[in-house]
């Protein structure tokens, strides 16, 4: 076991790493934050932060040196910058697990030798790829193999020419070709496993999109949004076995897609995930203190959720005057959030805000899960969000 007050690397700044600093410190840590942005925000709230790049070897031995364990709330952090790390402490996930989550052809390819629900796909390398593929994937999403997120790299192809088309727009960078799905509803599990195979995983969670972008999650998901009866495995077992499969160790987000009754797995996140930030408020034990205790060696907790939940993101497009990310720039009227029972806001400390960009979000909880979900939803209307 790894003891307070040792220190633990971050691997990445963003708001997943903020949460973990904070979880860390509770629990009597240190964290050290490398991340190439000096706004960073959880290097603003880390014990030290470290503006340098994930492959710069300076700050990776200071790192290694100072650190007991390292992690990563970033899923693109080089596979290469983990395994060097690894020759000196402790490093979770590993980076053979990152590794598969961060590319959809690894991650896909994964699925299916498996044995795991997955959608019809092909892999796109080259034009040739794309005039091969089967006509029964059209319509199709294709998806650039790494660093797409939030809808990013992503283009729906109804075609062969326009899924050559978007191939071009991407400028010939890896793909998958993924089938589109008739989706009932998606839903996601948040996990964690430690070194010795346990795994606790909290409630599964129901979400929704807005321009591929998370924008809100019922927790738990409610009845209607879980697969039929004589599906053959529920959702947390195929996250759990996943898991194994990966020999994962620390908190994972896997997302799934509902479609005529039955699961497919969609993306696999190597950290915390945006739809468990439910679990500050509404569990006794939340992802990232989980993901504390799976790097520190530390028993898993068990996690209770006390309460039902609604979680709603809050994008950049809030602080521009008409709400879309056009007009004057100011700060959104929080009183409104504010005098919400039960909403609990949380604000990132980003420096600028533009839209997509996430910039925090609020949590209603409750006793009641449909009057939850009432003020969650009323409290984002009245905070700006719109639908389109």
């Amino acid at each position: 076991m790894i003891l307070p007050p040792a220190t633990l690397g971050m691997l990445g700044g963003g708001q997943l790493g903020r949460f973990f600093v904070s979880a860390a410190h509770e629990m009597g840590y240190k964290v050290w934050v490398l991340d190439p942005d000096p706004h960073s925000p959880a290097g603003l709230v880390a014990d030290r932060h470290l503006v340098a790049a994930y492959d710069d070897y300076v700050a990776l031995d200071s790192l290694g040196n100072e650190c007991a364990a390292v992690t990563t709330e970033f899923e693109n952090v080089p596979a290469d910058t983990l395994d060097y790390l690894t020759k000196f402490i402790p490093v979770h996930p590993a980076a053979s697990a990152v590794a598969v989550c961060q590319n959809r052809i690894a991650e896909k390819t994964f699925l299916a030798d498996n044995g795991l629900p997955h959608g019809p796909f092909a892999v796109v390398r080259s034009e040739d790829d794309v005039r091969a593929a089967n006509a029964g994937l059209f319509p199709a999403i294709l998806k650039v193999a790494r660093f797409g997120y939030d809808g990013k790299g992503q283009s729906r192809v109804a075609d062969r020419d326009e899924a050559l088309a978007a191939f071009q727009h991407f400028k010939g960078e890896p793909c998958v070709l993924e089938k589109m799905l008739a989706l009932d509803y998606e839903v996601s599990v948040v996990l964690a496993r430690d070194e010795a195979g346990n795994v606790r995983a909290f409630p599964t969670g129901e979400n929704r999109h807005r321009n591929g972008i998370l924008d809100v999650t019922i927790a738990p998901a409610r009845a209607s949004a879980f697969p039929s009866e004589g599906t053959q495995l529920s959702a947390q077992e195929i996250a759990e076995r996943i898991a194994g499969k990966l020999g994962y160790v620390g908190t994972l987000g896997v997302e799934f897609f509902v479609c005529r009754g039955e699961l497919v797995v969609n993306e696999m996140a190597p950290r915390p995930h945006n739809s468990g930030h439910h679990t500050i408020d509404a569990c006794d034990a939340s992802q990232y203190e989980q993901q504390v205790r799976a790097l520190c060696g530390l028993p898993l907790a068990t996690p209770r959720q006390h309460s039902a939940a609604v979680m709603v993101n809050l994008l950049g497009e809030l602080w521009y005057e008409d709400g879309k990310g056009h007009g004057a720039y100011r700060e959104p009227d929080w009183s409104v959030l504010h005098a919400v029972p039960g909403l609990r806001l949380h604000l990132y400390g980003k420096h600028h805000a533009r839209p997509g960009r996430k910039m925090g979000h609020f949590v209603v909880i409750g006793d009641d899960a449909a009057v939850v979900l009432e003020r969650a939803l009323a409290a984002r209307a009245a905070i700006g969000i719109r639908d389109e």
